[in-house]
C-alpha cells in the first residue's frame, strides 16, 4: 500500500504548456518584427542588382579594352530587358535617350537585350548570359545606353530596400556620381548622364 501512495505523476500541466507556448509566440513575433523578412528580401535583391551591374561594367570595360571597332549600341537608344507579360513603356526617365529598345533575350552575343557582342572578346565572352533584374517588372529593370563613338556607357537599376536606396544606411543611389539621385547608375560616362 505504501508503494501506491509514493507514486508521483510526471509531466506538465496544461497551464505550464500554455505558458511555454505563449512565451514562444511572443519570442517568434519579436524576432519577425526585428528581422523584418520582407526588408531582408528587398536587400537581397538589391545586393544582386549591385553585383549584376558591377559584373556588366567589368565585362564592358574588358570588351572596350580588347575589341577593336566593337559596337556599344546605337547612340541615343535606351536598351532594357522586358520579360514576357511585363510592359515597360520607356526607360522610366532614367536616360536622356531619344529612342527605346526592349527585348526578353538574355544572350550575350549582341542579339540580347544589350546590343554588345561579348563573343568578340578574344578568349570568349566574359558573360555566359546577360543578367536581368531579380524582379523584372514594370518598375524594376536594368537599362543600358552606350555611345560607340565616345566609347562610353551607362547602366541603371532602381533599388527597393531602405538600406541601399537614396538616403539609406548603405545608399548607393545618391552617391554613385550619376545625375539621378534615386537611381543606381554605373558606367564610364563622365557624370553618368547618357
Amino acid at each position: 500500500m505504501k508503494d501506491m501512495m509514493n507514486t508521483s505523476k510526471r509531466g506538465f500541466t496544461l497551464i505550464e504548456l500554455l505558458i511555454v507556448i505563449g512565451i514562444l509566440a511572443i519570442l517568434a513575433t519579436a524576432v519577425i518584427l526585428i528581422l523584418n523578412p520582407v526588408e531582408l528580401f528587398k536587400q537581397a535583391r538589391d545586393s544582386q542588382r549591385i553585383s549584376d551591374l558591377a559584373t556588366m561594367k567589368s565585362a564592358l570595360a574588358f570588351y572596350l579594352s580588347t575589341v577593336t571597332g566593337g559596337s556599344l549600341g546605337t547612340a541615343g537608344t535606351c536598351y532594357v530587358y522586358e520579360p514576357a507579360g511585363a510592359t515597360i513603356a520607356d526607360c522610366g526617365g532614367r536616360h536622356a535617350a531619344a529612342s527605346f529598345s526592349k527585348s526578353a533575350i538574355l544572350l550575350a552575343d549582341g542579339t540580347g537585350w544589350m546590343p554588345v557582342d561579348f563573343d568578340d572578346v578574344p578568349g570568349g565572352s566574359p558573360l555566359s548570359v546577360l543578367p536581368r533584374d531579380p524582379q523584372s517588372s514594370a518598375g524594376k529593370f536594368y537599362s543600358y545606353v552606350g555611345n560607340t563613338l565616345a566609347g562610353t556607357f551607362e547602366m541603371n537599376a532602381d533599388m527597393e530596400s531602405g538600406r541601399y536606396g537614396s538616403g539609406g544606411k548603405d545608399d548607393v543611389e545618391s552617391v554613385d556620381g550619376g545625375d539621378k539621385a534615386d537611381i543606381y547608375e554605373v558606367g564610364n560616362d563622365p557624370g553618368l548622364n547618357l
